[in-house]
């Protein structure tokens, strides 16, 4: 990809919370920092992320994420778009709204890239988003997707297979990129053979796995997952391969995360991070 103004706009599809780094919250700084304009569509409306004691706000209306999403459209964003990114949605409602964007943004923009982060759980909560919501990441969104970026927890969910070990999780990656091109990179591994006191960010491709380990720390920030795919998409933005993307971005979060003291809420301030 080039360096226009037209190939560097993302526009971006997710939460957005008033306290923390979440969603949007945690997708827009880091790609605005990296020199990417960004149209950030919310699909929530929220205080905080809810494993706080309270969380006030609410998960917006279908209606009102449609309308934000046809005014993208008579902004001529679409047109000036290189990447579309979407994540937590919210309800089913709002992911049949948003899938039905995706289509005509497709149609629209035949080159704009569709990097789908299918938000619905992780292995120390289980599944969080209301139900439905699975199914529809699964039949509906990633199917559309130039690129995924499921946790392992999510990639495990949406192809009904164990990704505990390379073979697996590489049989698993197959599933739901389905005899296409899609990229599949799953976050937060852990596997048979990876080092202890390690996790792993895995791109799966058809000739291989490309693989890249960092040191666990002992905190778990939420929105590690929403960050990561926002600096992977800034690094497909830029015109990196998907390997280097994916490596340099896992890179970029983990120095946030060795700075984030409390693990409470990631610290992206200041930048640059790397």
């Amino acid at each position: 990809m080039g360096e226009t103004n037209q190939t560097r706009l993302v526009i971006s599809i997710q939460s957005q919370v008033v306290h923390g780094h979440v969603g949007n919250s945690a997708a827009v700084f880091p790609m605005q920092a990296e020199g990417l304009a960004v149209a950030a569509v919310p699909t929530t409306l929220l205080s905080n992320h809810p494993h706080y004691p309270t969380t006030r706000g609410r998960v917006l209306e279908p209606q009102l994420v449609n309308d934000l999403l046809l005014g993208v459209e008579e902004r001529g964003l679409v047109e000036k778009a290189s990447i579309l990114l979407t994540g937590y949605l919210g309800s089913v409602a709002n992911a049949e709204v948003v899938a039905a964007f995706v289509a005509r943004a497709r149609k629209s923009n035949p080159s704009l890239l569709y990097v789908c982060d299918p938000v619905v759980g992780d292995d120390d909560v289980g599944i969080f988003v209301a139900d439905g919501l699975l199914e529809a990441f699964r039949d509906t969104l990633v199917p559309m997707a130039s690129a995924i970026t499921p946790n392992q927890f999510e990639l495990e969910l949406l192809s009904g297979l164990a990704a505990r070990s390379a073979p697996d999780l590489r049989v698993a990656a197959a599933a739901l990129a389905d005899g296409s091109r899609r990229s599949v990179i799953a976050t937060g591994c852990t596997l048979e053979d990876t080092p202890v006191g390690k996790v792993e960010t895995i791109l799966c491709e058809p000739h291989g796995l490309s693989r890249t380990a960092t040191d666990r720390l002992p905190i778990r920030p939420c929105g590690t997952g929403d960050l990561f795919t926002a600096l992977f998409v800034a690094g497909l933005a830029k015109g990196l391969p998907a390997a280097e993307a994916c490596r340099r971005a896992t890179v970029q979060v983990f120095r946030i995360l060795e700075r984030t003291k409390d693990g409470e809420e990631m610290q992206l301030t200041p930048w640059p991070w790397a």
